[in-house]
């Protein structure tokens, strides 16, 4: 049986990581249709951007999120200055780290989805006369979405596993910002903590192996829907 104090852990990082997940599924979508259909001066740059948080330490991330969204950056100040609204030490911020270290994943497996549809389906498509929004809504869409599934459960599996970043950026504030992870972290750093350590530890397999399992089962049943088409 789950304590209170693990309970709260658990429904924040179901609650972070299923906000992360869903705020950056557009920008991942319309990321990896721009990457794979758009060519454009600088796409080779923007790539590079989109995935830099793969390779930079997550540390580096979070400290550039708190640069952007600080009570004196780019984004922090006018959020503050016009709606009073803060991300630091909130739940929100951890959100934002988590999408942010998401996204280059959900953005790769959305662009191999999109790469993998055959430009010569929607050129015929455009030669009977359809639009390109008809096109992409009844054609690339559907045939994509294979990978906007696997993107998704991807970008929360990896939300809710976020550490380095979350930590930089909003703190280990307990009930706020304590996501798995961190809770882990925590209590490893206590005498009589390894039970605890365990427990969540358990759990955080057993969400990230429900993920996969539910990416693959989405993916084939659309793929089913899509022979019947």
């Amino acid at each position: 049986m789950l304590s209170a104090e693990e309970w709260t852990v658990v429904l924040l990082s179901l609650k972070v990581g299923a906000a992360a997940m869903i705020v950056t599924l557009p920008v991942a979508f319309a990321l990896a249709w721009l990457l794979a259909r758009v060519r454009f001066p600088g796409r080779v740059i923007v790539d590079a951007i989109v995935h830099l948080p793969l390779v930079v330490p997550p540390v580096v991330t979070g400290w550039i999120l708190l640069l952007a969204f600080g009570p004196d950056g780019p984004i922090g100040a006018p959020l503050e200055r016009w709606f009073g609204v803060t991300v630091l030490f909130r739940w929100t911020g951890a959100a934002i780290a988590a999408g942010v270290m998401a996204l280059p994943l959900m953005v790769r497996a959305m662009r191999l989805s999109i790469e993998a549809v055959d430009a010569r389906l929607e050129n015929a498509a455009r030669t009977l006369g359809a639009g390109p929004w008809r096109v992409f809504w009844t054609l690339t869409l559907p045939l994509s979405v294979r990978g906007i599934l696997a993107g998704a459960v991807l970008g929360f599996a990896r939300s809710i596993g976020e550490f380095g970043a979350t930590i930089t950026f909003v703190s280990n504030v307990p009930g706020e910002t304590r996501t798995l992870p961190l809770a882990i972290y925590s209590v490893l750093q206590q005498p009589d903590g390894d039970a605890m350590a365990m427990r969540l530890s358990a759990i955080s397999i057993a969400l990230s192996l429900a993920a996969l399992v539910a990416s693959e089962m989405l993916a084939r049943r659309a793929g089913r829907g899509l022979h019947v088409l």
